[in-house]
């Protein structure tokens, strides 16, 4: 395998390889993977991290819990029981939560990300699930006591947002999106970024209101990754169609910066190194193996693809790891 050492790079990115029930964790300056067997054939999902103790965070989809190891040996610190259906998981150090949705039986686990406690557990809307609606994405407001989850497969044209109380961890509003949406943010705004695959677009509302600002046309919008300086979103356009890539957008504007073809079908989820010149992109399948990986030096350089790297089956979530 061709590697490519960057100067300027550091830390890992951490692969779910969900068919495969291990992790790969990809070293950032090389491009080089270690494969880390999941405990008791663990189905791995999504990753988060908390720097407060140096975790990495991975949800077991077979297991109804998170496997939680050290970010440095990758050794499992421990386990953290959650209710059925694990799917996609966020994390904050700036309330030390980690929010876990889980899509079988509707709820949302909150664990304590330094007590590795399970605080509550958040409900989703009774009248959205009796209308076939799932939860899905999730993340946290770095900067408002508030939780933002997406809810699918609701009957009619939308899906939902739904918006909860960090504190009560009640339900405190909700709007109505496009089909299929998964939710980004900002610390350096107040907007909220859904993109919305069935309805080929991203939903911009406002967090404190949720009100809709302009949507943003992008077929099959899909994976969402905002840059940690706020002025980028990226996004996959999943279902391909002849175009498999990714969508860079202006959050200053909102309008479409770039697009690129992505060597394998399938682009899922994305991350990126800090500062933001490295991209990271799974290729999800129950046959597929590879996570494809772009940099550019400067932001007036368009990405460029540099390597795939091999990872066990359906690479799934990814996350950046320092």
């Amino acid at each position: 395998m061709l590697v490519i050492a960057s100067a300027w790079a550091k830390g890992k990115v951490v692969v779910a390889d969900r068919t495969d029930q291990s992790i790969t964790v990809i070293d950032v300056q090389t491009d080089t993977p270690t494969t880390i067997e999941m405990p008791d054939n663990g189905e791995p999902m999504y990753v988060a991290y908390s720097s407060t103790y140096n975790r990495v965070f991975v949800g077991d989809r077979a297991n109804s819990r998170v496997v939680v190891f050290d970010a440095d040996t990758f050794a499992v610190e421990t386990t953290v029981g959650t209710d059925a259906g694990v799917f996609h998981m966020w994390a904050s150090d700036g309330n030390d939560q980690l929010w876990v949705n889980n899509d079988i039986d509707n709820t949302i686990t909150i664990i304590d990300t330094v007590t590795l406690d399970v605080i509550d557990t958040a409900f989703a809307p009774a009248d959205l699930v009796a209308s076939g609606g799932k939860l899905h994405d999730v993340i946290i407001d770095p900067v408002r006591p508030f939780a933002y989850a997406t809810m699918i497969g609701v009957a009619g044209a939308n899906d939902y947002v739904v918006k909860y109380s960090t504190e009560s961890f009640d339900e405190v509003d909700r709007q109505a999106v496009g089909e299929d949406p998964h939710v980004s943010l900002a610390r350096q705004s107040d907007l909220l970024y859904v993109p919305c695959q069935n309805s080929n677009e991203v939903v911009v509302l406002n967090r404190d209101t949720l009100d809709s600002e302009p949507s943003i046309f992008v077929p099959s919008a899909h994976g969402a990754w905002m840059s940690r300086n706020g002025k980028l979103f990226f996004t996959t356009n999943i279902a391909g169609g002849g175009t498999d890539g990714v969508f860079e957008i202006d959050t200053q504007t909102n309008a479409v910066l770039d697009f690129w073809d992505t060597p394998e079908a399938v682009p899922h989820n994305i991350t990126s190194t800090p500062n933001g010149k490295k991209l990271y992109v799974t290729h999800s399948g129950a046959f597929s193996d590879v996570v494809s990986v772009y940099e550019r030096q400067n932001k007036n350089e368009p990405f460029m693809q540099i390597i795939t790297v091999t990872t066990g089956l359906n690479p799934f979530g990814l996350f950046y790891v320092p």
